[in-house]
């Protein structure tokens, strides 16, 4: 089973994310961290983040790039976290894939997906800003346009976390409830 997990900034994503690896029941926990710290507040957020899974039985693996280089067993849930991280690595970082990152991402997801029991994907919705980028942050925002697309069509749930509130928008709950209730 895939589950793509988006939202905003502080939206209650990724402890969505986690519950839902959680509600799998016991076994091994994957956590792949995609956040490559380079400064102050990035060390911050990481440290937050692993604050969030103490206690919850995860194996932390750092992967900033090569995500099809990765291996793990069909017994293992998987939650990456995330996305927007691991395309940005991807598309900067000197070992990254550059101009092949949509591919490179793709062709981890598909291993990922065909090796796990459980895979939960972490993604930002940057989407609906009304400022205007030029450049690189356009070329990232298409990339991670393509990726989430990608996912989201090989997913077998979609879920909006908006408010600490889950919206699934395939997959999950129906249509007829697909806000779920607290």
């Amino acid at each position: 089973m895939m589950t793509v997990v988006t939202g905003g900034s502080g939206s209650g994503k990724s402890a969505f994310a986690e519950d839902k690896i959680l509600s799998f029941g016991p076994g091994k926990r994957i956590y792949i961290a995609t956040m490559h710290p380079y400064d102050e507040e990035s060390h911050k957020r990481v440290a937050r983040h692993r604050n969030m899974r103490a206690g919850k039985g995860f194996e932390t693996v750092e992967c900033y790039t090569g995500l099809k280089k990765l291996d793990f067993s069909e017994d293992e849930a998987v939650l990456l976290e995330c996305m927007s991280n691991l395309a940005a690595n991807e598309m900067f970082e000197e070992d990254g894939a550059g101009e092949n990152t949509v591919e490179e991402i793709m062709e981890g997801v598909k291993k990922l997906k065909s090796q796990v029991r459980h895979l939960v994907i972490v993604t930002n919705e940057i989407f609906s800003e009304a400022a205007a980028y030029e450049g690189d942050t356009v070329r990232y925002q298409e990339y991670l346009g393509k990726i989430n697309q990608s996912i989201g069509k090989m997913a077998d749930e979609v879920v909006e976390v908006v408010y600490g509130i889950p919206i699934w928008h395939k997959g999950g709950k129906g249509v007829e409830n697909a806000v779920e209730q607290l």
